[in-house]
């Protein structure tokens, strides 16, 4: 994804208007590949569907972030591929705007690295989500080369992350760890297992019942060859 680009109309920058926070749409980009767009599904839906019972985080891709100081819709937003804020209102929104939401920016987020925009996320936007939006986890990961890793910030500064023995990283932020599998980012729980997407963990359980329903028919047929009925058991 490229940098979002600061929209300024001969209008605005004559009465610098500040905009309601109904009025502040997120204004991204499209993703630059389908397999960035994957990416980003995959984690939005494994999160969600983690934390189907919790009601204190906010989960978004390709969303804008306004963080002006004055207020202004005009002055400076980014847009995060994917991020998530905690100990806040789940619900719908048009974009994060930081002064509509208690001086809140985000406790964790990943950045998707492509060829057009692997410099400014290694290096302008690691120092903004350092130093402006003091984000404490921030990773970012390329779904082509397979590139990844993960810093947590420390005294002000991005300390990098290293590796478990199952080449995972630990976001404490989430209390996830982060990890590749089939060529893409995964969340796993602290014991290392990975977090499903709804269709996987429904195939999970289907699977589960068809074997208990195996098992109990072969149990039934080998009760019936010992003669004993089945229903007294």
């Amino acid at each position: 994804m490229t940098l979002a680009q600061e929209i300024k109309t001969p209008q605005e920058k004559k009465e610098r208007v500040i905009f309601p926070s109904d009025d502040l749409y997120s204004d991204e980009p499209p993703l630059e590949t389908e397999l960035h767009l994957e990416q980003i599904i995959l984690f939005l839906k494994c999160l969600k569907w983690l934390w189907q019972d919790r009601n204190d985080f906010y989960a978004a891709a390709n969303l804008t972030i306004y963080y002006s100081r004055n207020k202004r819709k005009d002055e400076y937003f980014r847009g995060p591929d994917f991020f998530v804020v905690l100990n806040t209102e789940r619900k719908i929104r048009k974009s994060w705007t930081v002064w509509e939401e208690e001086g809140k920016y985000p406790n964790f987020i990943l950045e998707i690295l492509s060829e057009s925009t692997a410099k400014n996320d290694r290096g302008l936007k690691k120092e903004l989500y350092q130093d402006t939006f003091r984000t404490p986890d921030y990773f970012w990961f390329d779904p082509y080369t397979i590139e990844f890793e993960g810093f947590h910030l420390v005294d002000g500064k991005y300390e990098p992350l290293e590796e478990n023995e199952k080449e995972h990283l630990w976001s404490q932020q989430l209390g996830l760890y982060l990890g590749i599998e089939g060529e893409l980012l995964r969340f796993f729980t602290p014991e290392g297992k990975l977090v499903p997407t709804p269709e996987e963990d429904a195939q999970s359980e289907r699977q589960q019942k068809e074997l208990a329903q195996r098992k109990a028919e072969r149990l039934s047929a080998k009760l019936r060859e010992l003669n004993i009925d089945p229903n007294t058991i």
